[in-house]
């Protein structure tokens, strides 16, 4: 019996050690293919990937004679296409047009969109760290610490204002956004989000609840789990004090009732502007409306949705708040108050049962698109892509999986027909491509708020930069028109010039209902974060001849595809400049 025990215990010991053996091989092979890998795609964001799975070519873009982004930059025309680690030669003219030529094309251009999200995520990290430099403060921050508060996302009383900055947040970066808005104090929480607000919270919390250092600063403490760090705001530097402007909305028709229209109103002989402005900023609304010596307080609504404005000579053509407005019209100013009816965002509570896409080629306000969406619907959006910097200022979707359906839909640029079929139903945003082009040389060359120097422009980047993306402008469209399942098109101009209305068809295509006051909240918020500080203008053309022709023959494809498939065609501005 002795014996048999001692074969078995032998038996076992050796079958632990092949065990243990053929997990370590096992780990050991798999970070070697791991490397591999890795080396890989190093090697194809460099110089690109072989093109060796072509995909169907849209009848529109054969008609179009949509040439290959590389051949086009090649400086040495050949009779063959070379692929692999070579150089893509452009083919000879007789064979441009051949469908072994457009078949490689289309895969080519697959290869450009891919090379662009490799130039992405590599980017971002050098972008942020420059963003770091130019956006660092002061470690000193001004005002007193008022102690450490409870905190309700839901029911906050600092709701003044709401920040985002998942990385750099520091004290003095809140209470100096707090004060270009004329709030009295900043809260802090989770060491990365700003709350700011006249009024300081009511249930006081221990010190010690208050121990999340903050983002952008060691040492410094930025609230806790619902916990608040507040401060009072002090005096601002001379820079906040100037972008504290009172911005002129216009002369409108006054509702029948002020006082039952507007919660907070004041009297005031000799009134101004600045009274008024003051008053309501200290009350947290938006607005100041100013009739006689009457100063009310308040937001757009159903009843005041300041979308006609009225001859200004109707308001004595005066911003004199004593002299002006009186009777049925009254002066409208839109004080530094953030509007935060329409601020509070979340996941989706169950996965959604529809995934939709909102879908556009770079460059064509994608971002702006979606903060829409985010505010009207309030809830996150989520990317196919991680932008870091877009996360870090309050877009929480970036980090959630893109199939993880708790957004309410999933940014996109790809346009390949796996990518498309993946989605039941997508909003397709269009812009006019040479705006879009333009915006994309931006954000390649200064990130999401910058703009390309002259140098950038007059370089041989921007005509192979036009060269190669034109044609994705087009194909992008041309393929989500043959694979999508069910679309919304959306022109980037009319969705400008027409916010409401456009709106509320992309809110009734996610089957959500919102209310107008809500509508309005996102009107008054329309900006977001992410634009572009006026259009720098600059003292060239920058598209060539040869430029608009090809950009020109795209349009008119993509105008007839649209119209083939009953959508209204491209807006009248995009065709031939």
């Amino acid at each position: 019996m002795a014996k048999a025990f001692f074969r078995l215990q032998k038996f076992l010991r050796r079958t632990q050690f092949l065990l243990f053996f053929l997990t370590a091989a096992y780990l050991m092979a798999g970070s070697l293919l791991l490397l591999q890998r890795t080396r890989l795609v190093i090697q194809q964001g460099s110089r690109g990937t072989p093109a060796n799975q072509a995909l169907p070519v849209p009848e529109e873009m054969a008609r179009a004679g949509i040439t290959d982004p590389r051949a086009l930059q090649s400086p040495r025309p050949g009779p063959r296409l070379l692929v692999g680690t070579e150089a893509l030669q452009e083919p000879a003219l007789e064979q441009r047009h051949s469908p072994h030529w457009l078949t490689s094309r289309n895969s080519e251009l697959r290869q450009l969109r891919r090379r662009w999200f490799h130039r992405v995520t590599s980017e971002q990290e050098p972008l942020q760290t420059a963003g770091l430099k130019a956006m660092k403060h002061t470690t000193e921050h001004k005002g007193t610490y008022m102690g450490c508060f409870a905190h309700d996302s839901r029911e906050t009383t600092l709701k003044g204002a709401v920040f985002y900055d998942l990385r750099k947040m520091t004290v003095a970066h809140c209470q100096e956004a707090c004060a270009e808005r004329a709030y009295s104090y900043a809260g802090l929480a989770y060491g990365a989000e700003c709350y700011c607000g006249n009024t300081l919270p009511a249930a006081a919390a221990k010190p010690e609840e208050c121990s999340s250092e903050c983002k952008g600063e060691k040492g410094s403490v930025c609230g806790g789990v619902s916990r608040l760090s507040v401060y009072s705001v002090g005096e601002p530097r001379a820079a906040a004090r100037r972008r504290r402007n009172v911005i002129y909305r216009g002369c409108f028709r006054a509702p029948e009732n002020l006082t039952d229209a507007f919660p907070a109103s004041l009297i005031q002989p000799n009134l101004t502007v600045e009274m008024c402005s003051e008053f309501c900023s200290k009350k947290e609304f938006p607005l100041a409306v100013i009739r006689g010596q009457g100063c009310h307080c308040g937001y757009p609504t159903g009843r005041f949705p300041l979308r006609e404005g009225a001859d200004g000579r109707r308001c004595s053509g005066s911003h004199n708040a004593s002299s002006a407005a009186t009777g049925e019209f009254c002066l409208v100013y839109q004080t530094p108050v953030q509007d935060t009816r329409c601020t509070d965002r979340k996941f989706l509570t169950t996965k959604s049962k529809v995934f939709v896409a909102l879908s556009s080629f770079p460059g064509a306000g994608n971002t702006w698109a979606r903060h829409l969406i985010e505010h009207a619907t309030g809830y996150y959006t989520g990317s196919y892509y991680f932008d870091g910097a877009l996360y870090n200022k309050g877009f929480k979707g970036e980090k959630d999986h893109w199939r993880s359906r708790r957004t309410i839909c999933v940014k996109t640029h790809e346009s390949g027909k796996t990518e498309i079929e993946m989605f039941d139903s997508a909003i397709l945003l269009i812009r006019n491509p040479y705006k879009s082009l333009m915006a994309e040389f931006n954000r390649k060359y200064a990130g999401h708020l910058g703009y390309a120097t002259d140098r950038n422009w007059k370089s041989k980047e921007w005509p192979d930069f036009v060269n190669g993306y034109a044609s994705w402008w087009a194909s992008h469209v041309l393929e989500w028109l043959k694979y999508g399942k069910r679309l919304l098109i959306v022109h980037y101009e009319e969705l400008k010039q027409s916010l409401i209305p456009k709106l509320k068809e992309m809110v009734e295509f996610l089957n959500v209902t919102v209310t107008e006051d809500r509508l309005l909240c996102v009107e008054n918020n329309r900006d977001g974060n992410f634009k572009r500080s006026g259009a720098k203008q600059k003292n060239f053309e920058p598209f060539t001849q040869e430029m608009k022709d090809l950009i020109n023959r795209y349009i008119l494809t993509v105008d007839e595809a649209l119209r083939g498939r009953n959508f209204s065609g491209l807006p009248r501005e995009y065709v031939p400049r």
